[in-house]
């Protein structure tokens, strides 16, 4: 076994079931179709992780924006009581149309949530008690030349977004390096093993730090290292990639981010000159405290060896 096996493997834990990830995507493809039946629908896309196919295992959220014809809506769009007008709108088109008592298109949805909600629709197609119940946020808006506009109910008005402009910049990066879109699940995965440093940092935050920060290398090793050397004297000011919602994440502990992210380009540091040493084994255990002990293990010669990787299975997720 060798380093690069050990990415393999890790890769496969990261990287969500293609099982669950055609469910996911047959589920959100039932939602367009049947919203799209609404006389002031115009048109119904798939936004979030499972958009730019970003998404980590498991996979229990879907987002989908309902751009509605604003000549069905002319109230829309303005300060106020429209933003929870928008949002309610959505809740009933799925109670109507996808709801499990009287659903008209398809019965799947047990309960629809707006009351916490600021910006869309929850709908839950487990029971809401699951602790991971897969939902699908259905989010309103109304299109504009540089975007959408997309309700704030908790600030009565409307924000300027643009969702697709990250969707198109990830699969950019991925169509001229392959390992683009793995590399930014493992980071995700990564910042999820340092909460307890870092805090919650947002997955949005990792994905434009890795639109920044990684480039493309020969291989998964000396790619991450790179990512953290540079990712460590980032300013981490992270913003909306489309320059219209400005921070992603304002109460982000930068300082915590920081640390963890100089330690990590230190340790891989170290994993890469271990490799270029010939020691296998320490260069895996360098990585494995960046991402914890899903990362196996490299064991020294004479050592009785572990049953090694379990098969991989192919991972297409986009």
């Amino acid at each position: 076994m060798t380093v690069f096996e050990s990415f393999t493997e890790l890769q496969r834990i990261v990287d969500a079931d293609p099982a669950i990830v055609a469910t996911a995507r047959e589920r959100r493809d039932i939602f367009k179709s049947a919203l799209l039946t609404a006389v002031d629908v115009h048109t119904v896309w798939g936004s979030g992780s499972l958009a730019r196919s970003t998404q980590l295992q498991p996979v229990h959220d879907v987002d989908l924006v309902v751009e509605f014809d604003p000549g069905e809506h002319p109230e829309w769009g303005q300060p106020g009581d429209s933003a929870e007008q928008a949002i309610e709108r959505c809740r009933d088109l799925v109670t109507e149309m996808l709801s499990v008592n009287r659903g008209t298109k398809a019965q799947l949805v047990r309960q629809v949530n707006t009351a916490d909600r600021n910006r869309a629709a929850k709908c839950f197609i487990d029971d809401p008690g699951d602790k991971n119940a897969f939902t699908v946020d259905v989010m309103p808006a109304l299109r504009l030349d540089n975007g959408i506009l997309i309700p704030s109910k908790r600030n009565r008005r409307w924000d300027t977004a643009n969702p697709r402009f990250l969707i198109d910049e990830v699969a950019a990066h991925q169509s001229e390096w392959a390992l683009f879109r793995p590399l930014v699940r493992l980071l995700k995965y990564w910042s999820r093993q340092h909460e307890d440093q870092t805090g919650r940092v947002k997955s949005l935050v990792m994905e434009v730090l890795a639109l920044e920060c990684l480039e493309e290398a020969s291989n998964r090793p000396t790619a991450l290292k790179d990512f953290f050397e540079r990712a460590a004297v980032h300013s981490l000011y992270i913003e909306d990639p489309a320059k219209l919602c400005g921070l992603i994440q304002p109460d982000l502990d930068t300082a915590g981010l920081r640390r963890a992210l100089e330690d990590a380009a230190d340790a891989a540091a170290q994993a890469v000159k271990a490799v270029a040493d010939n020691d296998q084994p320490a260069a895996t255990k360098h990585w494995q405290s960046l991402f914890g002990p899903a990362f196996p293990l490299v064991l020294p010669a004479g050592t009785e060896s572990d049953p090694g990787p379990r098969p991989i299975r192919d991972s297409p997720q986009g």
